[in-house]
């Protein structure tokens, strides 16, 4: 029998990760936990079934939940909700799409996802709490903090570092050995050349 699983959120990063969980075929998923106002609900068919002040009473017949709500300007609410089940004691799965190669050389933290047609080469290391969307390339020994969020199609080449509460926007290529810190924003289709410090806003697409 499949383990049961709740979901936080209910929009658009809630779908693509529904299809991963469903593909990957691990767990069954018991509902989906967003605002009040959303309670009664359905996304591709799982109601949304309480609000966060429901998660103690959830976690009496659910011990595994995960963060499915998405991060691009503002990684606090990923952030806020992982620690929050981690407190009520959930478990949070490393989620990885049947249709992803991630080598079993590489080390990926707790309440990550890796998305459909991503690869993860050897000795790259990820966080907890990250995003690996569609399409994304870690090169090998690349390394990720946590509640960061790689977006669809990004491609960071060997030895790239990027630093917790991040976000590196869909199609954006990293330079080998480029130091990105934390709490960086690197726009759309960027080329990142140099390193940036903790705090930078990035964009150069020529």
């Amino acid at each position: 029998m499949k383990e049961k699983i709740l979901l936080i959120g209910a929009g658009g990063h809630t779908r693509s990760c529904i299809d991963v969980i469903e593909s990957e075929g691990r767990f069954s998923i018991l509902g989906l936990i967003a605002s009040s106002e959303e309670i009664g609900q359905t996304v591709l068919g799982y109601e949304v079934i309480g609000t966060d002040n429901d998660l103690g009473r959830f976690r009496k017949e659910c011990k595994n939940a995960f963060v499915t709500v998405g991060q691009i300007l503002n990684p606090e609410p990923r952030r806020k909700i992982f620690e929050l089940l981690k407190s009520l004691g959930f478990e949070i799965p490393l989620i990885v799409s049947p249709i992803a190669y991630v080598s079993k050389h590489s080390k990926i933290g707790e309440g990550t996802i890796i998305m459909h047609h991503s690869m993860v080469n050897s000795n790259v290391q990820v966080g907890n709490n990250c995003i690996i969307n569609s399409r994304v390339l870690l090169e090998h020994d690349v390394k990720i903090g946590n509640h960061t969020h790689i977006s669809t199609g990004a491609l960071l080449n060997g030895e790239v570092s990027v630093g917790d509460f991040s976000f590196i926007g869909s199609g954006s290529v990293v330079r080998e050995t480029i130091r990105i810190g934390s709490n960086c924003i690197v726009a759309m289709s960027s080329k990142v050349f140099r390193d940036l410090p903790d705090h930078s806003t990035y964009k150069i697409s020529t």
